[in-house]
């Protein structure tokens, strides 16, 4: 199961992107705990020191669903400005957002269509006698490498698919990135209410008011097991 999320500042100020930096390191670090892997898509840094305008994530795993689900909404920190000491403002809020991903492209041995061509350049009577380069070409896509470093064909079609692959894998993350700039409208959209967590201070601590999402779970399954009894 995969999960695209995107933390974003919107078009808050400095503050914020700094906020978006110190998020991101928690969702990270939350999602090693929990054992998921995490790819970082997409990140634009903002124009002060350790900040981060708006990161995008996938996240690769069993509970990756539910990780995301957690994360989904308004984020709302409480502290001081690290960049206008005298200012008043004391909440600031950014914003997670589901992506929805594209469709995954599949790479089949069959696509991809291998043709043998003279290698160019030094070389010797080797170069222009013998054809060992390789051209290999994604039939679908027509993206085509070609590896003309061995005098072995055996090992050049061996590079030759290494390389068409990496390409291709390229290719799809940059697909990706341009799905997940025109996303960007996420930036206009949040909501300054609700907050699904809460961080405090310098040392960006996660406020206790979390855990009473905890306690009214706890008090509706014990009311439905009194319900019952």
């Amino acid at each position: 199961m995969e999960k695209i999320i995107q933390i974003t500042a919107g078009r808050g100020p400095a503050e914020c992107t700094w906020v978006v930096a110190q998020v991101l390191k928690k969702v990270l670090e939350e999602a090693q705990e929990e054992q998921l892997e995490t790819t970082l898509l997409q990140r634009e840094v903002g124009q002060e020191n350790g900040t981060i305008e708006t990161a995008t994530i996938a996240v690769k795993g069993k509970n990756a669903t539910q990780f995301a689900a957690s994360w989904t909404g308004t984020i709302q920190w409480i502290g001081q400005s690290q960049f206008r000491k005298m200012h008043k403002r004391k909440n600031w809020f950014i914003g997670i957002f589901e992506i929805e991903p594209q469709q995954n492209t599949s790479f089949l041995e069959s696509d991809i269509q291998y043709q043998a061509m003279r290698s160019s350049g030094a070389g010797g009577q080797h170069v222009n006698k013998v054809s060992s380069a390789i051209r290999a070409t994604h039939v679908p896509t027509g993206i085509a490498v070609v590896a003309m470093d061995s005098r072995s064909q055996h090992q050049n079609k061996k590079l030759a698919t290494e390389r068409l692959l990496k390409k291709l894998e390229d290719e799809t993350l940059q697909q990706l990135k341009n799905h997940v700039g025109k996303q960007w409208e996420n930036q206009l959209n949040i909501e300054r209410g609700n907050p699904v967590r809460v961080f405090t201070g310098t040392d960006f601590k996660k406020n206790k008011t979390e855990k009473s999402y905890k306690g009214t779970r706890q008090k509706l399954k014990t009311d439905l097991r009194n319900e019952h009894n």
